[in-house]
């Protein structure tokens, strides 16, 4: 079974749909025990940083991810759950993420060329070497995203898209991935994408 980590930000109705055209049975959890009784865990996310890893903390998801994450399960972050993985964000101050994957979240204005819009909205090519989360697409197909922040200074990266720079598209530790795109938006390739999670 798999869990959509459910705490009041995200678009958890196009995941759970989405999964279900793949044949993936998905339930919403919004407390620890929810959690820990999933086989593999989705954390989705849209919105501000701080407010969404408040929110993490006081319904007690906070640490049970981290909990569910030590013991191995697979753990996928989507977009804004993607950035919660990191160590530390920098959107509207300084503030402390799960710290699952090493690196921060930045302003993709620090380093995009002046005329880029912020957000960067729509789709772009994800470019890999390979990773399991890849393994039903290639390298050049196309995904959607909605960002103005993205992760930085992170040895694990496995997928980049270039919007006037090399921005971070995925990461992944063991166990734990991120995609910084909406593999739900993203037609047949995000379902490629979900399905390989699903496998693992």
């Amino acid at each position: 079974m798999l869990a959509i980590v459910d705490y009041g930000v995200g678009n958890l109705f196009s995941l759970r749909s989405s999964l279900s055209a793949i044949g993936a049975e998905a339930v919403m959890a919004d407390t620890p025990e929810g959690l820990n009784e999933a086989d593999r865990i989705i954390l989705p996310g849209v919105g501000a940083f701080a407010d969404a890893a408040e929110r993490l903390k006081k319904s007690g998801l906070f640490d049970a991810i981290l909990k569910e994450a030590a013991a191995g399960k697979p753990i996928l972050g989507i977009c804004l759950g993607m950035q919660l993985l990191m160590e530390k964000s920098y959107e509207f101050g300084e503030h402390g993420g799960l710290g699952l994957i090493k690196g921060s979240v930045r302003p993709i204005s620090d380093v995009i060329p002046e005329g880029f819009k912020i957000p960067h909205i729509g789709w772009n090519e994800l470019k890999f070497e390979g990773h399991p989360l890849f393994k039903y697409i290639k390298s050049g197909e196309c995904v959607y995203f909605v960002h103005s922040y993205y992760a930085a200074g992170s040895p694990s990266v496995i997928a980049v898209t270039d919007y006037g720079a090399e921005l971070t598209a995925s990461v992944a530790d063991k166990n734990v991935m991120g995609c910084q795109f909406h593999p739900e938006k993203s037609g047949k390739t995000g379902l490629n994408i979900l399905k390989s999670f699903c496998e693992m």
